[in-house]
């Protein structure tokens, strides 16, 4: 089946591009195009549009890594728009990078009410490559196109047209473009040939400056902003050239590969091998215990998903407790916009709380997010148990604790499995979704397509102290606490890593989660601690004395009037290093990024030699939305592969604290 077809009614040339899921710009698309626009010579007009889903949703990346072939799609928007015949255009769904830019090359644009356009290479690294740059400041003006192509936002159809990106905006397509193309009116100036308006060198100074601090050090931002001024500052006869050049070098570009990484591994880690073949049951209500922050968080995301909760507490009190809770959150999506009154009303009727297990008796899916006790899990999936269909799937939300034991009663283990959510649950997307030694496929199946429900993004993880994301980070907190005791200070350590592209450093993390988890689950693990193991004692000296964080007004740092280094920790900290006889040492930002994204990567590589993970991707996958490391990095594995002397750094960790590291067998020897 032809992926591009043409047909003749009249005088008027259909152009149909079928190339699902997302009608991506492929060769075979560029290569119809460009044969319609031969037959165009012959038409009094052309109607463009695509079947499935959606209008052109961008490039075809698997065509990224190899050799451009013709025709390349500059020369396919420029043969659109050079055309003696009009090209209209019926956009809906989401019309993305390549997309846009045919669309830009078209006369006209009618679009259905509801549709998004947006420029998203920036996500990926790159500039718009075929004229996107140069001809959407001409048709909106500069400010909107430098919001689109500077973060990749997508903008909707109303702010669109409002800025004179659509003629028509219309519920029924079809009949728009009948209506349309009966009075067609006269072609219109090229958007390639168009003036281009100067920006205000304000608004430049003030988006360098947003984009300095949004970007974390990935530089397609600032790219595409240079881009755009090249628009602004000459014609599209020049500036149009510069775009397609810096957009190929960019393909190559080590960011670009990163977050091209990125992408795919999400994707990948959303299909494991594991649920291949294998059908998700229907949820259509969730019974969730606990509702304090994690539960509240978890029941609210449920809720957005379209499902009805029964959230379980231990008292009538406790239980009201978790519904104000939940009705914050609702709350605070309503003052975002992203949820309406009436749509709060519904959502809150949906939810139910009790102190009583039987009111969920009905529930598809038990899960327990209470706090790490294990006595306290085994005791509530047990009441789950019971209380819910023999069927029904049973989850337990632990950060650290094993599902084997949380489960070690319960009869048919198939329909048992882990769902860590990350907090706050109703934002982060991650969801950790843990394999027991007997989950079912059906049973893993169904809570991917949970996630995806909640419009999140499920990982497969085995089973080990921490899973994947939060044994990862343990390894990180420790190598930090080595760098502290041997000169560096929390502030300095905090300054590295920000600026290596993390959100916050280890110590300003743990004042934000609380010291005070860390430190339960140090002294849970004591009594198998390794006696080799060399073991830093400050966190717990700071926990003794009552600084858990932020909230308690002190942790690693002083809150008091605003966050700052406090002479108090800083104190301990020399104090320590003196009782060991520690001579301070002194470290450079990149030492210290380079010491803890090698105990990062190290104990990532042991996570895949013991199948806790499946792919290296799954842990980069695991980390840039757990945690935060650098998109633009593309994961701390993807990124280890580009390091000519990973293996030396990794082993200075076995240098700097004998006895402390077991090396990946990929780093030994």
């Amino acid at each position: 089946m032809a992926i591009v077809t043409t047909k003749m009614v009249e005088d008027i040339l259909h152009v149909t591009i079928n190339n699902p899921p997302v009608n991506a710009t492929s060769l075979a698309v560029r290569q119809g195009l460009m044969e319609a626009v031969e037959q165009a010579k012959n038409a009094r007009a052309v109607l463009l549009r695509c079947e499935g889903r959606t209008f052109i949703a961008g490039g075809d990346m698997t065509e990224f890594d190899k050799p451009a072939e013709a025709p390349l799609l500059p020369d396919v928007v420029a043969a659109i728009e050079a055309s003696p015949a009009p090209w209209v255009a019926l956009l809906f769904g989401t019309v993305l990078g390549g997309g846009l830019e045919i669309a830009l090359g078209c006369s006209h644009r009618i679009a259905l009410c509801g549709t998004r356009f947006a420029l998203p290479e920036v996500s990926i690294g790159l500039i718009p490559g075929a004229g996107g740059s140069q001809r959407l400041p001409r048709l909106v003006g500069f400010e909107l196109a430098c919001d689109m192509a500077t973060t990749g936002k997508m903008v909707d159809a109303e702010v669109f047209k409002k800025a004179g990106g659509v003629d028509i905006l219309t519920n029924d397509l079809e009949r728009a473009a009948r209506v349309f193309l009966f009075d067609l009116p006269e072609k219109p100036t090229q958007i390639s040939a168009r003036p281009c308006p100067r920006p205000d060198p304000g608004f430049i100074e003030a988006t360098r400056a947003k984009l300095a601090k949004s970007a974390k050090g990935a530089k397609a931002p600032f790219h595409n902003l240079d881009a755009l001024l090249w628009a602004s500052e000459t014609n599209f006869k020049t500036g149009q050239p510069r775009e397609r050049k810096l957009h190929l070098d960019l393909r190559q570009s080590p960011e670009s590969k990163a977050l091209r990484h990125a992408f795919f591994s999400e994707r990948a880690a959303a299909k494991p091998a594991v649920i291949k073949g294998a059908a998700p049951r229907e949820i259509s209500e969730v019974a969730i215990v606990g509702g304090g922050l994690m539960g509240a968080g978890i029941a609210a995301s449920m809720l957005f998903a379209g499902l009805k909760v029964v959230l379980l507490e231990v008292s009538v009190e406790a239980a009201e407790a978790g519904r104000c809770r939940v009705n914050t959150i609702l709350e605070g999506a309503v003052k975002r916009g992203k949820l309406d009154v009436s749509n709060k009303t519904r959502l809150q009727r949906q939810l139910i709380t009790s102190d009583d297990y039987s009111a969920a008796q009905n529930a598809d899916l038990g899960l327990e997010a209470v706090f790490e006790d294990l006595a306290v899990k085994q005791e509530v999936i047990a009441k789950l148990a019971a209380a819910l269909p023999t069927d029904a799937i049973l989850a337990t939300n632990t950060s650290y604790l094993d599902p084997h034991a949380i489960f070690k009663e319960i009869k048919n283990p198939a329909r048992c499995l882990g769902l860590h959510y990350f907090s706050p649950a109703h934002i982060m997307k991650l969801v950790e979704v843990v394999a027991l030694e007997g989950t079912a496929p059906e049973t893993l199946t169904t809570a991917f397509a949970l996630a995806k429900r909640q419009k999140k993004s499920p990982v497969l993880s085995g089973v080990c102290d921490g899973f994947i994301g939060n044994r990862m980070l343990a390894a990180y907190r420790r190598a930090a606490d080595y760098l502290l005791a041997d000169g560096a200070m929390p502030s300095q350590i905090d300054t590295a890593m920000r600026g290596f592209g993390m959100p916050m450093g280890p110590y300003e993390l743990q004042d934000l989660t609380g010291l005070q988890i860390g430190w339960a689950n140090r002294k849970r693990l004591a009594p198998t601690r390794s006696p080799a193991e060399r073991y830093i004692p400050i966190a717990d000296q700071l926990c003794e004395l009552g600084r858990f964080g932020q909230r308690a007004g002190r942790g690693w740092y002083g809150y008091e009037g605003g966050k700052q280094e406090d002479p108090e920790v800083e104190a301990m900290i020399r104090y320590y290093r003196e009782a060991e006889g520690i001579t301070p040492q002194s470290y450079s930002s990149c030492q210290i990024s380079s010491h803890l994204m090698a105990a990062l990567i190290n104990e990532g590589q042991r996570i895949l030699e013991e199948g806790i993970a499946a792919t290296a991707g799954d842990i980069d996958v695991v980390q840039m939305l757990g945690y935060g490391f650098p998109r633009w990095r593309g994961g701390p594995m993807h990124y280890g592969d580009a390091l000519t002397d990973l293996k030396d750094m990794v082993a200075d960790l076995a240098v700097q604290s004998p006895g402390s590291w077991v090396l990946a067998d990929k780093f030994k020897g």
